[in-house]
């Protein structure tokens, strides 16, 4: 039975792929001094998901078309032979000097480890707001994307929110199709426990699996830099919801000197078993944000379980 591990490498953001080649492939962000401006997106392939291998960057600003600074919160995808990474930046494009303008791109390659080139020198969309933390759904042929509104300039009573939407995606990934429909946003308890600090609620950081006729969407609450950041879940009908909030949330928050736990994803081991990897702190860690992989469970009844 696969037990927690703790990734020996700073991982902020961590998504892990498992390619048809057998491997893992782990992205994530880098952090500078301040923890905040990522540059690039570091891989690294395993077999077992406890040894790593580095692989060197897949991406980086100085060779991207569109960005220019906070490269954040990569995910890659293996379809039709090739490997898509999407991922968020600022956009070069910024004619009203706005502090946050994060927008969504993808960028593609023949391996999973890269070199990736955008695909375009424009962002995927621009739904007229910052957009961070890309995820993606393949569901009956058809391409679905998720992501999060940034809190900037979008108050609600009195607060600065995230939300998190749902969008489906041309199969070219040359734009979305109709508008995006609002899934999540703050409306449970723990999600505010940052506010008064920050002046702001996220729902931020979504993941997306599909279990037996139910979606299940995992998402990040509070503040990314606090102690607070914690996983919630939601159970849908259909890929764009509507999605209900888990009673129990949050399923994963501060355990034992682990805090901050955030920004998940859902995978399976060699084994079959479900996992989630997520990134955290600790005292001997401080700022860093590392990786954490732990067991995770659904029930009959579509309830997700995490074992930390």
């Amino acid at each position: 039975m696969f037990t927690t591990v703790r990734l020996p490498f700073a991982a902020a953001d961590p998504f892990i792929m498992r390619a048809s080649d057998g491997m893992y492939y782990l992205y994530c962000t880098t952090e500078d001094s301040t923890g905040l401006h990522g540059t690039g997106f570091p891989v690294r392939a395993s077999r077992n998901l406890r040894d790593w291998t580095d692989c060197g960057v897949a991406l980086s600003k100085e060779n991207a078309r569109w960005g220019t600074d906070n490269f954040w919160a990569p995910e890659c995808y293996e379809i039709g032979g090739k490997y898509y990474l999407f991922y968020s930046a600022d956009w070069k494009e910024n004619p009203g000097g706005a502090l946050e303008n994060f927008r969504i791109g993808v960028a593609v390659s023949d391996t999973p480890a890269g070199p990736f080139e955008d695909l375009s020198d424009r962002p995927l969309f621009d739904p007229g707001y910052p957009v961070i933390d890309a995820n993606l759904l393949i569901d009956d042929g058809r391409l679905y994307l998720y992501y999060s509104r940034c809190c900037y300039e979008h108050s609600v009573d009195g607060l600065e929110e995230s939300w998190i939407y749902g969008v489906e995606l041309r199969p070219d990934f040359s734009g979305v199709i109709g508008e995006p429909t609002l899934l999540l946003r703050p409306c449970q308890t723990w999600e505010g426990r940052s506010a008064a600090a920050t002046g702001r609620r996220w729902n931020e950081g979504s993941f997306i699996m599909k279990h037996g006729d139910k979606y299940i969407i995992t998402y990040s609450g509070n503040f990314f830099a606090g102690p607070d950041y914690a996983v919630g879940y939601a159970v849908g009908d259909t890929p764009l919801g509507p999605f209900v909030k888990a009673q129990e949330n949050p399923i994963l928050e501060r355990y034992g000197r682990v805090t901050g736990t955030g920004h998940s994803c859902m995978l399976r081991s060699p084994e079959g078993e479900l996992l989630i990897c997520y990134h955290g702190r600790t005292e001997e860690t401080g700022n860093d944000r590392v990786g954490f992989i732990s067991p995770a469970a659904v029930t009959a009844d579509h309830r997700l379980i995490i074992r930390p």
